[in-house]
């Protein structure tokens, strides 16, 4: 399991990272608060509170997904 923090800071962000999420093998959730949507779901991400970060949960460490990391590095929030 990967767990990354992720921003998404306007629509084409959340167009652009259900496209990447769309086209991999991984299942993946994004959590916020008590909130859980698939990764997958343009509907289920705008659902969510986009003025914060997320909790991006990808249920797998295969090696495919690591590229997926790369993938979104332009969304991942850095502490």
């Amino acid at each position: 399991m990967i767990n990354l923090k992720i921003k998404l800071t306007s629509v084409e962000d959340a167009k652009n990272f259900t496209f990447v999420m769309s086209n991999q093998e991984c299942e993946a959730d994004i959590i916020s608060g008590k909130y859980i949507v698939d990764a997958k779901s343009i509907m289920g991400i705008f659902s969510l509170d986009l003025s914060r970060p997320l909790d991006l949960v990808i249920h797998s460490d295969s090696e495919i997904c690591g590229e997926l990391v790369e993938k979104l590095e332009k969304y991942i929030v850095t502490t």
